[in-house]
């Protein structure tokens, strides 16, 4: 599949034809952990790029009331929907990335920036720091293995994010993940970057 055509209509049949390798049927086990840690519930984050959602589910469950979700993908969402019945379907936003106007506190990054075309990288850094309140929190993971033509997903390096998120952000974390599942050890850098 070219990078061009990873559109609204390329997700959606990817999902209509269950071809999900990225879905692992669970949150994973770094960004859990990260999640497990967080202390203030009242914090509004975004999970974007959220295809079914575990991460979302895992908040929801501990309290974390003003969670949003977003796809513009609508077959996630309405898996998310029946799976997780009590979320607020307002906070469940079917559109593009690009074009939400919200603050957030944090935002869990889970496969979302691997699957986008990297000529969109540069605007996903300034989007994000446009999202996030000051010393708001990007955190997740971003694949470690070398950016090519075939994906998603896409790779890319420790330089390379170091290089494209220190412009607007304070690195605080950016190492490899160390609990990642089988099939991604060595493959996954755990970060967390705050806003300038």
């Amino acid at each position: 599949m070219k990078k061009n055509k990873l559109d609204k209509d390329y997700w959606e049949n990817r999902y209509s034809k269950d071809e999900t390798g990225w879905n692992i049927g669970y949150a994973s086990t770094p960004i859990e952990k990260y999640i497990s840690q967080l202390q203030d519930k009242s914090i509004k984050i975004l999970i974007p790029g959220a295809g079914n959602s575990f991460e979302a589910e895992l908040l929801w469950n501990k309290g974390f009331n003003n969670t949003y979700v977003l796809d513009f993908a609508k077959q996630p969402i309405e898996n998310f929907k029946n799976r997780v019945s009590t979320f607020p379907h307002k906070q469940l936003l079917h559109q593009d990335f690009f074009e939400l106007n919200q603050t957030f506190d944090l935002i869990i990054e889970q496969t979302f920036f691997c699957a986008l075309n990297p000529n969109l990288r540069k605007q996903y850094v300034e989007k994000m720091f446009q999202l996030l309140n000051p010393k708001g929190k990007l955190a997740g993971l971003l694949f470690d293995f070398p950016l090519t033509e075939s994906g998603p997903p896409f790779g890319g390096s420790f330089n390379e994010y170091e290089t494209a998120f220190s412009k607007y952000f304070k690195i605080k974390t950016l190492e490899r993940a160390t609990n990642s599942i089988k099939e991604r050890q060595g493959k996954e850098l755990f970060f967390i970057f705050e806003r300038l």
